[in-house]
């Protein structure tokens, strides 16, 4: 279930948010490098990487480790898990942002940008909100 716990945001050490901004920022980085290199085509197919990813899943596991060990038990398996329901959250995600890039690919040449953008976006949240209901009731066997 989706909530929100701001109580939370205390729990986050200032570290971790610099290793989230330094590995979000490399992730950037690299997308830009490889664009300039190889061109706007290839290097937007790695902008689209969620670039603050890497950083989250490994937080994930480390706070959920942290809140066992708290209690006295192993959290490995636990923060594992963790980090593995938040990549099945990220690859439909990526799911929502490929069908946002074909949106508005095929949409720029024919529409104003403001009026692609907006009908990408829109494909976006219904295809996001398509995919985390099917996920919900459990169409997807592995995710």
């Amino acid at each position: 279930m989706i909530s929100l716990h701001l109580a939370s945001i205390g729990q986050t050490k200032a570290h971790q948010y610099v290793v989230r901004f330094l590995v979000g920022g490399l992730c950037t980085v690299v997308a830009g490098v490889i664009g300039k290199h190889w061109g706007p085509l290839v290097g937007g197919l790695f902008l689209a990487f969620p670039a603050i990813f890497p950083a989250g899943a490994s937080l994930i596991e480390s706070h959920e480790k942290e809140n066992k060990k708290k209690i006295g038990q192993d959290g490995r398996t636990r923060g594992r898990l963790a980090a593995s329901i938040d990549s099945a959250g990220a690859a439909l995600g990526s799911i929502a942002l490929i069908v946002f890039a074909i949106t508005s690919w095929l949409l720029l040449s024919i529409r104003s940008a403001a009026s692609a953008i907006l009908i990408a976006t829109l494909a976006w949240v219904v295809t996001a909100v398509l995919l985390w209901q099917l996920r919900r009731h459990r169409i997807f066997r592995g995710i």
